[in-house]
């Protein structure tokens, strides 16, 4: 992981995009403190079919809910 102030970032940008797009995570700092981190878009791609077939939507899933429900949501 790099750091650079935010002037040599300014003058770098093509590079430090370079960096982040090959997996690379970059710190922007200002006058010494970290402020921001440029990481590369979508870095890890998620799994989600890993919890496929352990559990279902309900049938009624988008059914209104009962009035009860809906008055303590609404805190009458």
């Amino acid at each position: 992981m790099s750091t650079f102030n935010v002037y040599a970032a300014k003058t770098r940008l093509s590079h430090l995009i370079d960096e982040a797009a090959a997996g690379k995570e970059v710190i922007i700092a200002r006058a010494g403190k970290p402020v921001a981190k440029l990481v590369p878009l979508g870095g890890r791609k998620r799994r989600l079919e890993i919890l496929k077939g352990k559990w279902t939507v309900p049938a009624d899933f988008d059914a209104p809910l009962p009035e009860d429900a809906l008055s303590s949501f609404e805190g009458k």
